[in-house]
C-alpha cells in the first residue's frame, strides 16, 4: 500500500522512498520525474504491484493506471447500526445485504451468529472499490474473532465470564465508559467487582443501548426505571450482548482487569475518573466532580 497525502508532490514522494530505504540515487530519479512525469498526484490510498522500481511506480502514477484502494475508518466504540449506516454510505462499496435484518446479514456473510454487536473489529480498512458488504464484514468479524481467542487463551484466572460472548459484553461497557488507556483495567475492575458482590453494574451506555432511537442525548431518572433487557440499573448481571465494537485495549482490559477493590467510579471533571472501594468516599468524589463542574459553568458565564 502506498498512500498520497493530499497536497503532496512527486519530489516530495522520492524524498520520503529515499529516507525509507525504499529507493537509492533520489537525485537521479528527481530528474527523470522533472523530465518525463507532468501530471500532479492525486492523493489516495493505491495498491501497488510486488517488484515495481522506482521509474515504473512513478509511470503508474502518472498515468492512473493503479487501482486506488477504498479506504474504510471504523472507530471503537461504534455500533453494528453505525458500521451498516459507514458501509452503506460509501459509494465504493457493493450493497447487497445490508438492509436486511441482523441476522439475515450474519447469514450472508457466513458468519455463525445472530447477533452482530461487538463482533467486528474497529480499525482502518482498505479493499478494492466495488468490494461486497458481505466480504468487508466477513474480515472484519474474522479480525475481532483472532483479537478474542488470543486474549481469551491469556486471560486471567478466576473471571466470572462462561465464554468469550460474556467477555467482549463486558469489553464494549469498558470501551463506551472511558477512552483513557490508563484506565481501561480498572473500569473493568470495577464491574468484575459489582458482579462478584452481586450489585447490579448500572451503567449508563447499556441504558443508551437499550433505548434505541429514543435517546436524544439525555438520560433521564424514568429512564433508568424502565426495565429493557439492556438496563443494568434494573437487571441484575451483564446486558444479554455487546453494546458497541470494543477495540483491542477494551478487550485485553476486560480479560486482564486491575487488581483493586473499588466497587464506584466518577468523573474528575478535569479528565479520567476516581475510583472508589465505599460508598461514602464515592459520594465525597461525586460533590467534587459537582465543585468542579460548578466552577467550570460560573468561569464560562
Amino acid at each position: 500500500m502506498l498512500q498520497i497525502k493530499s497536497g503532496q508532490t512527486y519530489s516530495g514522494l522520492i524524498s520520503y522512498l529515499s529516507q525509507h530505504h525504499m529507493v537509492h540515487f533520489a537525485w537521479i530519479i528527481k530528474i527523470y520525474q522533472h523530465l518525463f512525469i507532468h501530471h500532479t498526484l492525486k492523493a489516495g490510498v493505491y495498491e501497488i504491484p510486488a517488484g515495481v522500481n522506482a521509474y515504473r511506480l512513478l509511470n503508474l502514477l502518472n498515468s492512473g493506471e493503479l487501482m486506488q484502494m477504498n479506504r474504510i475508518m471504523l472507530v471503537e466504540g461504534m455500533s453494528f447500526q453505525q458500521l451498516k449506516d459507514r458501509l452503506a454510505a460509501n459509494t465504493e462499496v457493493k450493497n447487497t445485504v445490508l438492509s436486511r435484518a441482523d441476522a439475515d446479514i450474519m447469514t450472508a456473510a457466513g458468519i455463525p451468529l445472530i447477533h452482530p454487536e461487538g463482533w467486528f473489529a474497529p480499525d482502518t480498512y482498505f479493499f478494492n472499490p466495488g468490494e461486497s458488504d458481505t466480504v468487508i464484514l466477513k474480515q472484519l468479524f474474522e479480525k475481532q474473532k483472532k483479537i478474542m481467542t488470543a486474549e481469551w487463551a491469556t486471560r486471567a484466572p478466576n473471571l466470572p465470564y462462561h465464554n468469550m460472548n460474556d467477555a467482549l459484553i463486558m469489553a464494549s461497557i469498558v470501551e463506551k465508559e472511558t477512552g483513557v488507556d490508563g484506565e481501561r483495567a480498572k473500569v473493568a475492575a470495577v464491574f468484575l467487582n459489582r458482579l462478584k458482590v452481586g450489585m447490579r453494574l448500572q451503567t449508563d451506555p447499556t441504558v443508551i443501548y437499550g433505548m434505541g432511537d429514543r435517546y436524544d442525548g439525555r438520560i433521564s431518572k424514568a429512564d433508568l426505571e424502565t426495565p429493557t433487557p439492556y438496563n443494568t440499573y434494573v437487571i441484575n448481571g451483564m446486558p444479554p450482548t455487546p453494546i458497541a465494537m470494543p477495540g483491542l485495549a477494551a478487550i485485553h482490559a476486560a480479560l486482564h482487569p486491575a487488581d483493586i477493590d473499588a466497587l464506584y467510579f466518577v468523573a474528575t471533571g478535569t479528565g479520567g475518573h476516581t475510583f472508589s472501594k465505599t460508598l461514602d468516599e464515592h459520594n465525597a468524589a461525586v460533590q467534587h466532580y459537582l465543585q468542579v463542574m460548578r466552577a467550570k459553568n460560573a468561569a464560562n458565564s
